[in-house]
């Protein structure tokens, strides 16, 4: 099995050796496994992300129920009218 080496901090270090009966090596080997997958599975999608996509979708819903009926034009208008930067 091939070796990585990483690098931490002193505080880091002192803090994990209190924690001596955790096995990092196990704990960070999986980490890398599941980030490694997530990013497979990402790039299987097409590279989109969609939990971003989501956050944006529902952000532009409140956008619409705050603000929703108005022209462009009125919106920025407002906007405009209390300082408020985009």
């Amino acid at each position: 099995m091939p070796i990585i080496t990483i690098r931490v901090d002193e505080e880091l270090k002192k803090k994990m050796d209190e924690l001596s009966y955790i096995n990092w090596s196990e704990m960070i080997r999986r980490k890398i496994e599941e980030t490694v997958e997530e990013e497979q599975r990402k790039n299987r999608r097409g590279s989109k992300d969609y939990e971003r996509i989501r956050r944006a979708s529902v952000k532009s819903y409140e956008f619409y129920l705050n603000y929703g009926g108005k022209k462009s034009e009125e919106t920025v208008r407002e906007f405009r009218d209390k300082n408020w930067q985009l």
